[in-house]
């Protein structure tokens, strides 16, 4: 995939106007133009632009040519902009008239931080990507956590539904490698990167082929726990919420569930929990979430449910110094 022409700036609203005199040209190894092999990844050369904690970017890029197939994020929940020709030096967004919820090409940006603690990674599935957080509104519990941070860097590194001990099926490649893999090829690459919390396991239980053994789902978050300490991290985990209403749900995985939260609440394994289960559940049916924050399908949180997601991390958790490797 070849680009001609990429910027970046600061965006003026939730659409792509730009600050006037914020976009800057970027550079790939002093060139204008890169081409980026088939599953490559290319960084381009830093660039001078202050940016305040929440601060929206508009990166834009130019590909002349037909691009086939492309990189994308399904379920963005941030709305991005289309345009035909090379408009990436423009402010006014006029030419951008075509609006998706998914990013393209795009996977990540690296800031020079003056915050000295270290980016807190959340590894996760559907609930962590924020699929029913109202789009454009930076409500997804990542985004709430990191305005409780106050500046530290929150890296959401969820995909709907992705999986810790199984990867995609051909047919639904978007839902990502399992989270096992995952770990290797995007959480330990994360530069900066001090804490993982990871928040994978649902979709094992509730996606064809299910998993009913509890024990294998807790044998792959030890395995990832061990594998990420020995890569420098603190790692937390996250109890698995309740699904009763989703289409899937039945006393037997439900059983499963419970399994699974009984061996994360011994506090074997990670190094802090956040009890996302006890914060969510409805404490008069437990098996359910509480009313006001189910989004209507029994499984994904409303914004509310989110906010809530976020309340229930202990921040002293993340604040602790990284264990030496087991």
């Amino acid at each position: 995939m070849t680009f001609t022409r990429a910027s970046v700036g600061l965006a003026a609203g939730a659409g792509p106007e730009a600050v006037a005199g914020s976009v800057l040209p970027l550079a790939f190894g002093g060139r204008s133009a890169v081409t980026i092999p088939v599953g490559g990844v290319v960084l381009s050369d830093a660039v001078g632009l202050a940016v305040e904690p929440a601060d929206r970017l508009l990166v834009s890029v130019y590909a002349p040519g037909p691009s086939g197939p492309v990189t994308y994020h399904r379920h963005a929940r941030e709305v991005n902009f289309a345009a035909r020709g090379e408009h990436t030096r423009d402010e006014s967004g006029a030419a951008y008239t075509t609006v998706t919820e998914h990013w393209r090409y795009l996977t990540g940006v690296q800031v020079f931080s003056p915050v000295p603690r270290g980016a807190v990674v959340v590894l996760g599935d559907s609930l962590t990507d924020g699929i029913t957080a109202t789009p454009g509104a930076g409500h997804r519990w990542t985004d709430f956590l990191a305005a409780r941070l106050e500046g530290r860097p929150v890296l959401n590194l969820g995909i709907s539904g992705n999986r810790l001990l199984r990867d995609s099926p051909p047919g639904r490649a978007f839902n990502g490698a399992s989270g096992l893999s995952r770990l290797h090829s995007d959480v330990l690459r994360q530069e900066g990167a001090e804490v993982l919390i990871v928040q994978l396991g649902i979709n094992d239980i509730l996606r064809e082929p299910r998993q009913l053994d509890a024990e294998r789902i807790t044998a792959g978050l030890d395995q990832l726990a061990r594998e990420a300490r020995a890569g420098g991290l603190r790692v937390v985990g996250a109890t698995l919420m309740p699904f009763e209403g989703h289409y899937a749900w039945s006393p037997e995985l439900e059983a499963v569930r419970l399994a699974v939260n009984e061996w994360l609440r011994s506090g074997e394994v990670f190094d802090g929990l956040v009890d996302l289960d006890a914060a969510l559940r409805d404490p008069v049916r437990p098996s359910r979430l509480l009313p006001v924050f189910d989004s209507g399908d029994g499984l994904h949180p409303t914004d509310a449910g989110y906010e809530a997601m976020a309340g229930a991390v202990d921040v002293g958790v993340l604040e602790a110094g990284v264990p030496a490797p087991a």
